[in-house]
């Protein structure tokens, strides 16, 4: 059973790869990633990492929060991890520039706004 007491590390860990995420790739075009494999398999390894800590948050979390896409998220992890075959750099570009940044934004008012607390004894 997952804990509630690990939901704001593993919203840490998100915000931490995103944060990795957009200094190392904030402004890189979609080009130069077709170019760049190291920064490539960089980015996907900050994706994935991002996916798999969504899916340890409790689903009481998930549940109170439902404006995050959850399910997405961890969904991206799974493709990235599974059908690595079938991605290409414009998947993983259009997740870094057009995911990313609304991410950042709900992961860090969860951070700020939530009562960590009382949510870790519930």
């Amino acid at each position: 059973m997952r804990e509630h007491s690990k939901d704001k590390m593993r919203l840490e860990h998100i915000a931490e790869a995103i944060d990795r995420l957009q200094t190392y790739a904030g402004s890189l075009q979609e080009d130069e990633l077709r170019k760049d494999v190291l920064r490539y398999y960089g980015i996907v390894k900050n994706i994935e990492i991002i996916g798999e800590a969504a899916r340890m948050i409790t689903d009481d979390f998930k549940t109170k929060y439902p404006d995050v896409e959850w399910r997405n998220i961890s969904g991206m992890r799974n493709f990235l991890v599974h059908e690595y075959f079938s991605v290409d750099e414009e998947i993983v570009f259009e997740v870094l520039h057009s995911e990313m940044p609304e991410l950042k934004e709900q992961i860090d008012y969860l951070l700020t706004n939530t009562d960590w607390e009382d949510w870790t004894k519930e």
